[in-house]
């Protein structure tokens, strides 16, 4: 899916249509054919990948329990329990990152918790961080062992922090 050139459009459409946007998506993904779909394909304990939304990344959890609408699973990482959407989970391997092109910066579809980030701080310097939190128009980054918040815009990829 050329998720691109949907948010291309998705930028022309006014508040109240995205709102109508998203309670059909919600519709949608409600139907029971698609929660049926994926419960063929998961058994307990299965290890499974899947989109965490608010930091912007696939995780690893083993499958707990089926629900009607949701299933338990405990996160690898930190061994957590969630209630997750059937929905959420990746069972084809697709890649989650949404990549926004002709634009100066990183945009908040591209970057999750946990990355490493650069910026040119105030006083002209290359700084590095890992992200610790996405904000809606900036993101939070541990840098030397301060917090910095800075633009979506002014953010680039670090390919090696350790060399910098």
């Amino acid at each position: 899916m050329n998720f691109d050139s949907i948010l291309d459009t998705l930028k022309q459409a006014s508040g109240f249509e995205l709102y109508r946007l998203r309670a059909m998506l919600d519709r949608v993904l409600d139907d029971p054919k698609w929660i049926i779909a994926v419960q063929k394909q998961l058994r307990i304990g299965q290890q499974i990948n899947y989109y965490e939304d608010s930091s912007n990344t696939e995780l690893t959890g083993q499958v707990l329990e089926f629900r009607r609408k949701h299933v338990v699973v405990r996160d690898v990482a930190t061994q957590k329990r969630w209630l997750i959407p059937y929905t959420s989970i990746n069972l084809g391997g697709a890649d989650v990152k949404i990549r926004e092109a002709d634009r100066a910066g990183l945009s908040r579809h591209e970057v999750a918790v946990g990355e490493t980030v650069g910026f040119i701080d105030s006083e002209h310097r290359q700084r590095h961080g890992k992200i610790i939190r996405l904000n809606d128009k900036t993101v939070t980054l541990e840098c030397d062992g301060q917090k910095w918040r800075v633009s979506y815009s002014y953010l680039h990829w670090v390919l090696d922090s350790d060399s910098l």
